[in-house]
């Protein structure tokens, strides 16, 4: 009787187990979640025939790391909080007016570091994918990490819907998912603080703070502290 009592308590706990490790980031970004996102966009937004559930899921095979900093619902919230922002709900492929913008090229290869990741000067590092990677200096590196040619195929971006979601983990990951735990508003900061924050733009930092909310309580995860910046 005790031995078949502790098979049942020992397959019960195993079971709570897997279910727990099965709270993975591809499970938490369901196809409910991801399409409940791109849903909200215009129907004629390039994007929407861009950006899929299941390149970002091919993308995340490369980067285990992900979703490891933090509570994984809270990591996958902040990081569509953002993506939501910077694509208009996954409408744009590239930055508005990108082309066009006096500083389109988004050079800087003057000064160590950046001038490790010296510029094409018929190519443009404008924003691009679902972070919008910007500026030479992170094409270049992005580009060795993944294993596309970033200085000279910066449009490699726009076209490869994989090699696009892998740009905005790699910058997550690198430059983001470090200071996650000092809360959301560490995370504004690391993607676009020199511009939004310390009253910078006020309205896109609340913005960005609404959809993160809106995703901590969708997946059911407490938003944490020091939510602005």
């Amino acid at each position: 009787m005790m031995k078949g009592l502790l098979t049942i308590v020992v397959a019960g706990l195993l079971a709570g187990s897997v279910s727990v490790k099965a709270q993975t980031v591809a499970g938490i970004v369901t196809d409910e979640f991801f399409n409940g996102i791109i849903g909200q966009s215009d129907p004629g937004c390039a994007g929407r025939n861009f950006y899929t559930r299941a390149a970002f899921v091919e993308a995340l095979n490369s980067f285990p790391q992900f979703g490891t900093a933090d509570d994984t619902r809270r990591e996958v919230a902040a990081f569509f909080a953002h993506v939501t922002h910077e694509t208009g709900h996954f409408c744009y492929i590239e930055e508005i007016d990108g082309p066009s913008f006096p500083n389109s090229q988004y050079c800087d290869d003057d000064n160590f570091p950046q001038s490790q990741y010296p510029c094409n000067p018929n190519r443009s590092y404008y924003g691009r994918g679902p972070i919008q990677l910007s500026w030479n200096y992170n094409y270049g590196p992005a580009g060795q990490s993944i294993g596309f040619d970033g200085l000279n195929s910066p449009e490699t971006v726009a076209n490869d819907r994989v090699i696009s979601f892998k740009t905005a983990l790699w910058f997550w990951v690198n430059s983001v998912q470090p200071v996650i735990g000092q809360g959301f508003g560490a995370t504004i900061r690391a993607i676009n603080g020199a511009i939004e924050c310390n009253g910078g733009s006020p309205a896109t930092v609340q913005a960005r703070i609404n959809y993160y909310t809106q995703y901590c309580n969708q997946l059911g995860v407490d938003p944490g502290p020091n939510l602005s910046c």
